[in-house]
């Protein structure tokens, strides 16, 4: 996917970090958007600002309140969503959580949530789209971590979920090449978001120490990466040199 003016996109957890910035370059060059999330408030904040970005005044922009972790909940929005918008070309999948702690910290009802919003989200998502983007093709990109290929101290759960996002990711990249469909991966590091200050909440102290040389990315430098990826064609994008040669 070289040119995104007149392409549709779908972004879950666009109403903030990575997901915002990455909706607001792509109305800036001219794509129709449709943003995803849990808060009412940030959702229209949030498109507001992407309709100010558009390049023409005929772009559509629209949001949906969401919890992609409920699958009959991604199957109505995204009917909703195709209705409005058509059937996207562009898949970003941007929603996620994490909260590290020490393994025997963690409960189970938070490793239940992690994997259901960051792995079974993506599940949801691709599963009601995909049969629809079959026939004209397009691009999904899930969004992993440098932490879905290397654990890290303190991120037990989140670890498992972005691991799981890379091997589902190849696996559907494989079913769906035929359909000229690409499947990607994008890999970045600490970013600074909001759901990057809510993990630096509950981070246990080796944690921050694994983190404390690390460069922290804006997420419009992230969403730029994003964006030159996607035109490349590139499957693990991994915005960031420190990231490259971990990996």
């Amino acid at each position: 996917m070289k040119d995104f003016n007149g392409v549709t996109a779908f972004i879950t957890g666009g109403s903030s970090g990575i997901g915002l910035s990455t909706a607001k370059l792509l109305a800036a060059e001219g794509a129709h958007v449709a943003i995803f999330a849990r808060n009412k408030k940030r959702l229209e904040e949030a498109a507001a600002q992407i309709e100010a970005r558009r390049k023409h005044a005929g772009q559509k922009v629209t949001w949906l309140q969401l919890d992609v972790s409920d699958n009959s909940a991604v199957k109505s929005a995204m009917d909703r969503a195709v209705r409005y918008l058509g059937v996207p070309q562009l898949l970003v999948n941007c929603a996620g959580r994490a909260y590290p702690r020490n393994f025997e910290d963690i409960t189970y009802a938070q490793f239940d949530d992690t994997m259901r919003v960051n792995m079974y989200g993506i599940w949801n998502t691709c599963a009601a789209l995909v049969p629809r983007m079959k026939e004209r093709g397009g691009a999904i990109v899930n969004t992993s971590s440098m932490v879905g290929f290397v654990g890290v101290f303190g991120y037990t759960d989140y670890a498992a979920s972005k691991f799981a996002i890379v091997g589902f990711s190849e696996a559907l990249k494989s079913e769906l090449k035929r359909f000229n469909i690409s499947v990607q991966v994008l890999c970045p590091p600490d970013t600074d978001t909001p759901g990057f200050a809510e993990e630096n909440r509950t981070k246990p102290e080796e944690t921050r120490a694994i983190s404390a040389a690390a460069k922290v990315m804006t997420p419009d430098a992230v969403a730029k990466e994003l964006i030159r990826h996607i035109r490349k064609g590139t499957f693990m994008i991994i915005p960031n040199f420190d990231g490259k040669t971990t990996w």
